[in-house]
């Protein structure tokens, strides 16, 4: 075990001295933002500074002077020191990579007031003075020892980052024209004039016409030159859009303030829907963090107790979506209670069958593997501590669950216990059913529909025998 011992006032002399090295990471800097509320772009916004001539570095000497303070606090006098002042004159500014070697130096000691002086310096790798000062403290008159506390494991999560990238990688593409079905409450509609302000939907507001613009009103957003089709309630606009996008009217189907199963209802009848050969299921495309990609989970909102042949369809689907957000190659894992074959678990079998169904080409795209118990899916960690072997194992793009039970649990998990975000779609259709609920956020939204024109604009879309 490590420990700290202070230095007291009559331990200390004149010319004592400590130091510390520390190399300034990118989570560093993320760190002393969240603290001190410093986001001056300069110092958190890579871009910025590298544009700007005099801001030519991403973090300051403040940095240097909570090292300075750190060093005063655990090495000298160390802990029970109380500080008074100081005066920093700050030379350099300290850059992603930069090392600094912070030393303090006692200048001066008065044992009756218990007061130190010190001379404090940070320099850089190339030996250059980032900060140069003093500090004045009162030290310690009672000798302490204590264990050296282990800090916290720390991970920062830009909160939509992943979705901020799925919205840019739709530059250049043709908005998608996108019938918005019963969009009568602000979230709503509020969520699909927002994406055609970002340039991804051409909405068709399919819904009744005075609730819709009740809406608007209370918005306090125009909708001139939108295109509205009346429909008297939330069933018959659900028909009327699921018409439109038959008749390839519009290129992809939005839920508004309607149940899901209105919506579905129409989508899925035989002679009028937009049924085609493959089954029709959900897919989650969740920003967790703590995971360094995208994360797929599928079947959590049509399929409830999918047959092995729906499960096919249900892994392709997901395949086909992962191209479309660019992922070459996706890792598929199936998951089940364990990872090991057993007859008594059918999840199990379900998913040998199914690994055995793609080497044989009847899944195409992607990597499968399975069963894998879900540590095993996404800790490469806990599939090497099974001594499993497999490059799906611990780098998962999709998860396969073995039921819709199964797999919104496991959604509403991550989304309520891991802070996930969450974006949906429908597959499997003649066009994507976006399908956003009450609680997203604004960013979900758009990420909802930055997936659908993805995968409208993606070569491989449509290619359903219909």
């Amino acid at each position: 075990m490590q420990y700290i011992e202070n230095k007291t006032i009559d331990e200390i002399a004149v010319g004592d001295s400590a130091k510390l090295t520390r190399t300034l990471r990118h989570q560093d800097i993320e760190l002393f933002a969240v603290l001190s509320g410093d986001v001056n772009p300069a110092h958190v916004d890579e871009e910025f500074a590298k544009a700007d001539m005099f801001h030519k570095v991403i973090a300051h000497g403040m940095w240097g002077g909570a090292l300075v303070s750190a060093l005063l606090g655990t090495e000298l006098p160390g802990p029970g020191t109380i500080y008074l002042n100081q005066s920093f004159s700050f030379r350099r500014p300290v850059g992603l990579g930069d090392t600094v070697t912070v030393r303090v130096t006692v200048k001066e000691v008065d044992r009756l007031k218990k007061r130190v002086r010190l001379d404090c310096e940070c320099r850089n790798q190339a030996d250059e003075a980032v900060i140069v000062g003093e500090a004045e403290v009162i030290a310690p008159t009672e000798k302490v020892r204590r264990p050296r506390a282990l800090l916290p494991e720390v991970h920062l999560h830009e909160r939509g980052l992943r979705y901020r990238q799925f919205v840019a990688a739709t530059q250049g593409l043709q908005p998608i024209r996108t019938a918005v079905v019963h969009p009568c409450d602000e979230p709503s509609l509020g969520g699909a004039l927002e994406a055609m302000r970002a340039g991804l939907i051409v909405p068709v507001l399919v819904g009744p016409k005075a609730k819709i613009s009740a809406a608007a009103a209370a918005l306090k957003a125009s909708l001139d030159g939108l295109e509205i089709v009346d429909a008297p309630h939330s069933h018959a606009a659900a028909d009327s859009a699921v018409a439109m996008a038959r008749e390839a009217r519009v290129e992809a189907v939005m839920k508004g303030a309607l149940h899901t199963e209105e919506i579905m209802s129409a989508a899925v009848k035989a002679d009028t829907g937009l049924r085609t050969e493959r089954c029709m299921s959900h897919a989650f495309v969740f920003d967790v963090p703590h995971y360094p990609k995208p994360l797929v989970i599928t079947d959590a909102a049509v399929n409830i107790y999918p047959t092995l042949t729906d499960k096919r369809d249900i892994i392709q689907n997901a395949i086909d979506l992962a191209h479309a957000l660019g992922v070459g190659q996706p890792k598929v894992a199936i998951l089940s209670a364990v990872e090991t074959i057993d007859p008594k678990i059918t999840s199990t079998l379900e998913a040998a069958a199914l690994c055995k169904m793609a080497e044989r080409g009847q899944i195409s795209g992607g990597v499968l593997d399975g069963p894998l118990a879900f540590d095993n899916a996404i800790s490469h960690e806990a599939a090497a501590t099974k001594h499993i072997v497999s490059s799906v194992a611990g780098d998962a793009d999709i998860l396969v669950a073995p039921d819709l039970e199964a797999a919104n649990m496991l959604a509403k998990q991550l989304i309520y216990l891991a802070g996930a975000d969450s974006a949906g779609v429908i597959l499997g259709a003649r066009v994507p059913i976006i399908l956003t609920s009450r609680a997203d956020g604004e960013l979900a939204r758009l990420a909802s529909c930055a997936i659908a024109r993805l995968l409208v604009r993606h070569h491989t879309w449509g290619n359903y025998d219909q």
